[in-house]
């Protein structure tokens, strides 16, 4: 992952999933170009012509169809939750509370079929997603402290078509 250090910073990530296997088929071709050490994506578009140059965009971090959902947790989630759990306000895209209360926000956006439900929820195991991996750690720490007292409340909400679902 690319960036600063500052876990409390709002940082921008992106990932990019493989073609699925009805993509294949339809012989579609990868057209994002990953470049995971600098956090760069370069898109390319398939009608033009080969000389013209890719739209380039640079981000705090970039994940290509190889990385894993524990790279992910690991390198980008996971540092919010630890501030959290210290204290602070770990947040990516929020207001920002004040007083006693930490607030840690991941905020997964873009268009149907791009992996963002995989990334977030994923399934049970090795492909379990930012969600469940971020509760594992937070209760894994509660109960390995004696001497703090702790209140967890979580909330999930989700934006499908302009309408909210809980």
């Amino acid at each position: 992952m690319t960036g600063g250090a500052n876990p409390e910073a709002v940082k921008v990530v992106v990932r990019c999933r493989p073609l699925n296997s009805k993509e294949k088929a339809d012989g579609r071709a990868q057209i994002v170009d990953m470049d995971t050490k600098s956090g760069q994506v370069s898109l390319r578009n398939p009608a033009a012509d080969s000389s013209e140059a890719p739209k380039t965009f640079t981000f705090d971090a970039a994940y290509d169809a190889n990385c894993t959902q524990e790279q992910i947790y690991e390198q980008s989630a996971k540092p919010i939750v630890n501030s959290c759990m210290q204290g602070y306000n770990g947040t990516l895209l929020d207001r920002g509370l004040r007083g006693s209360v930490q607030q840690g926000t991941i905020f997964a956006y873009g268009q149907t079929g791009t992996g963002k439900s995989h990334t977030m929820t994923g399934q049970p195991g090795e492909q379990a997603g930012i969600i469940p991996r971020s509760f594992a750690h937070i209760f894994e720490g509660v109960e390995g402290s004696s001497d703090t007292q702790w209140m967890v409340r979580a909330s999930f909400l989700e934006i499908y078509n302009e309408e909210v679902r809980a």
